[in-house]
């Protein structure tokens, strides 16, 4: 039996989509971005080196993946990837899609407003791209 759970803040920002053989895959609620999160599914895992070298293969791919699904969005001209940590320290990377003159352009995405949120997380482009 496995011990793995999501950090409660990354469960109260997103809407989870899909199980992809490492990651759980979620959508960040803030409707002005393209924007995903991978969590692994692996107890404890507070760095990517705390991976075994097999998942850390396997999270690039994931996050490659990622990247290409959120690359083919409307809007995306350029690609976020990021595994920042500091306010939730279980491992999580940010893939999100940016475009010239979104509301944090050209600066991160990170704390610059209040999200939008989904008005359907279900039926975002990305959740709809992932299906």
């Amino acid at each position: 039996m496995s011990d793995f759970t999501v950090d409660p803040v990354i469960a109260g920002l997103t809407h989870q989509l899909a199980d992809w053989p490492l990651c759980r895959v979620f959508l960040y609620n803030d409707a002005r971005y393209q924007w995903g999160l991978l969590v692994p599914r692996r107890a404890g895992v507070i760095e990517m080196c705390d991976l075994s070298p097999a998942d850390q293969v396997q999270l690039m791919a994931e996050i490659v993946k990622l990247s290409g699904a959120i690359r083919t969005l409307p809007g995306v001209e350029k690609l976020n990837v990021g595994n920042l940590g500091n306010m939730v320290p279980q491992l999580h990377v940010h893939v999100v899609g940016r475009r010239k003159g979104d509301p944090a352009w050209p600066g991160p995405v990170w704390g610059h407003s209040d999200p939008q949120p989904w008005p359907k997380p279900a039926e975002s482009p990305l959740a709809l791209a992932l299906k």
